[in-house]
């Protein structure tokens, strides 16, 4: 598997690329919610921005100020709002301007205080204009005196002394700036990032500890210059996940190849492959690479201070789930202040899955399962909760019982870092297809199954499957190739071969959208008789089965619970009565300017399901286990709404 950018470099490069005089290309960016922030505020602080792909050419301000006023959404990244909040401070100090910095519900309950005090007593104006001590800010004015040290506690956040490092160059100053850290500075590994970066856009900072960092003078070589251009790493934080699934899974000689990030990493996180070793995992690497598998297994319990990999030490909570022993990871109290408080987060979740959890201020200890319970995950907006837990499907592995599935809730969540990240998963992880979820749901003609079908999938995030339309497809690729309506052997071999996709809505056929041309009068008819020839249905059973998936499958069709997918966990039969139906049709085929006869409609429709309950292959009829759902008087949303109702009540999920 490919990692995405580094959340923490791409957010950064970003930042002093707009901050810099000329033109910087940025190679591997990160896509995701927060860089996404970060470059709406650049824009609308007047950097030009040229997107390609994973690349971006930014045009920086040369440290001017180009928008004298401005209102930045920074949504729930730390990244953006904590540098933003402080280069923005020192320009509007030095130049003018006024600028109001927020985000959602969640960062406005995430700490700033320290850092706004550090701007103060620099000589910078904010306003908190909610919680003292919380965005969201105004910064407007004021007058800098850096003839005396900027001092920053660092034991909250190692994120509010990177952002005066990333300000400071901004301050004229005759003589050097010295900032001074107040107690431990946590994370340090991702201050070590920040002065690497800084250095590549020509920023020399002298450290002395971890307590004292002093810039030159701007006369002796200050201020930004641009590198040209600067690739982004891959993140080690989310190569966490996947080294632990290596560390997990990947047994009998097999690795997982992680590719965007090796052993030379820049990131802290990437000492996550010492603590992993440590719990049994094989790791070797190199520039760019890691190959993981298992080693000892069960995993080793372990007991480590985390504070150098605060992010990717959530992972190590989840393979605790998997370790003889109880884990103990302390020196975590920044869990409290990041996207939730993670360490209340993190007991909660563990806890449904089994697990024995003992929390404190700056500490967690998990013991594992004795019996696992299948779990619906709470993600609390969280994005490292979502793919932390996600470890927990898994669980099979330990031999403690019978594969439990395990639920994550709002997974879209992990669009804050890593948009891609379950497809990914799917990728490199195989399920047994007898463990993928399907629900099929069949019926007669416009009973609105395909609607129903459609919706749930998309509730669930499940894939769909019309297979209605793999008939179609076959009639309108017979006719396409100019084969004889009566050649069952080569409309069988054409079905078997048929490429079919359903994506947002629209059916591709070799890659082509097709969903128009399906709908044809010819195509239906040809489509009808063609479904009841047994070596056509048979060409076709093979592909209808390779759309069970992960994570879940909805199918609709006449016989997707009686003869394709009879293992189905849940069978709907939808059915309404055929004035209902023909009515529905008519409004349809009116809406596209086709004049009907909603009589004759009805007709025809009760003429086809005689036809489909007559058929001696696969007739339409409901599956012995199915639930039967009259639809004729209730809306989608009611259908959909009691569908999901039987499903929630055949999950194991409490």
């Amino acid at each position: 598997m490919h990692l995405p950018g580094s959340k923490s470099i791409s957010n950064r490069v970003l930042l002093l690329a707009g901050l810099c005089a000329g033109t910087t290309t940025l190679h591997g960016l990160l896509a995701s919610d927060d860089t996404q922030v970060m470059l709406d505020a650049l824009r609308a602080l007047g950097c030009t921005i040229e997107r390609s792909g994973d690349s971006a050419r930014i045009t920086g301000l040369a440290g001017r100020v180009a928008v004298p006023q401005a209102k930045l959404f920074l949504g729930n990244a730390g990244t953006a709002m904590r540098p933003l909040t402080a280069a923005l401070a020192v320009l509007s100090a030095t130049q003018g301007g006024e600028f109001e910095l927020s985000g959602v519900a969640r960062m406005h309950e995430r700490p700033i205080g320290d850092l706004v005090d550090a701007l103060r007593g620099l000589g910078c104006r904010i306003d908190e204009l909610g919680q003292p001590g919380y965005p969201p800010l105004r910064v407007h004015g004021g007058t800098l005196d850096t003839t005396r040290p900027v001092r920053v506690r660092g034991d909250v956040s190692s994120q509010f002394l990177t952002a005066l490092l990333l300000a400071l160059p901004l301050a004229a100053s005759e003589s050097a700036v010295v900032v001074e850290v107040e107690g431990e500075l946590i994370s340090k590994p991702y201050i070590e990032i920040t002065l690497n970066l800084l250095a590549r856009f020509g920023i020399v900072i002298e450290r002395e500890g971890w307590q004292r960092f002093t810039l030159a003078p701007r006369a002796a070589g200050g201020g930004y210059r641009s590198p040209g251009e600067i690739a982004v790493e891959g993140d080690a934080s989310s190569a966490s996940y996947f080294i632990a699934l290596g560390a997990i899974a990947a047994s009998d000689g097999r690795a997982l190849r992680i590719e965007g990030v090796g052993l030379d990493s820049i990131q802290g996180d990437i000492r996550f492959v010492d603590a992993a070793r440590a719990m049994g995992a094989q790791v070797s690497g190199g520039p760019g690479w890691l190959d993981v598998q298992r080693g000892r297994w069960p995993l080793r319990a372990i007991e480590l201070d985390c504070n150098h990999i605060p992010d990717a030490a959530m992972t190590l909570a989840v393979m605790a789930l998997f370790a003889e022993g109880t884990t103990r990871l302390t020196n975590i109290a920044s869990w409290r202040v990041k996207e939730t408080d993670r360490i209340a987060a993190m007991a909660a979740e563990l806890r449904k899955l089994g697990a024995g959890v003992v929390e404190g201020a700056d500490f967690i200890e998990i013991t594992p399962p004795q019996t696992w319970h299948a779990a619906a995950i709470s993600t609390y907006d969280d994005h490292r909760m979502a793919m932390c837990f996600s470890l927990a499907s898994l669980n099979a592995i330990t031999g403690a019982g019978p594969g439990l599935p395990a639920r994550i809730l709002d997974p879209r969540c992990v669009g804050k870092t890593f948009p891609d990240y379950f497809e990914t998963l799917f990728s490199v992880a195989q399920a047994d297809a007898a463990a993928i979820p399907v629900i099929a749901v069949d019926g007669p003609s416009a009973s609105g199954k395909g609607t129903l079908a459609a919706a749930l999938a998309s509730a669930l995030g499940y894939h769909y499957l019309d297979s209605g339309a793999l008939y179609r497809a076959a009639a309108l690729a017979a006719r396409n190739a100019g084969v004889a309506d009566d050649d069952r052997a080569a409309i069988a071999r054409l079905a078997a071969m048929l490429d079919l996709r359903f994506e947002r809505g629209a059916t591709l056929l070799g890659g082509r959208d097709v969903t128009d041309a399906l709908r044809e009068e010819a195509v239906g008819v040809l489509a009808s008789k063609i479904s009841a020839w047994p070596e056509v249905r048979g060409a076709l059973v093979a592909l209808q089965l390779s759309f069970r998936r992960l994570p879940g499958l909805v199918a609709d069709g006449r016989d997707m619970g009686t003869v394709v997918f009879k293992d189905a966990k849940l069978k709907v039969f939808l059915t309404a009565s055929a004035a209902e139906r023909a009515a529905r049709r008519h409004k349809q085929l009116l809406a596209k300017g086709i004049s009907a006869n909603i009589e004759s409609l009805r007709a025809d429709l009760e003429a086809r399901d005689a036809r489909d309950r007559g058929r001696s292959v696969a007739p339409l009829e409901p599956a012995q286990d199915a639930l039967l759902l009259d639809n004729s008087g209730l809306t989608i949303e009611a259908s959909v709404e009691q569908v999901l109702a039987w499903w929630q009540e055949r999950c194991p999920f409490r």
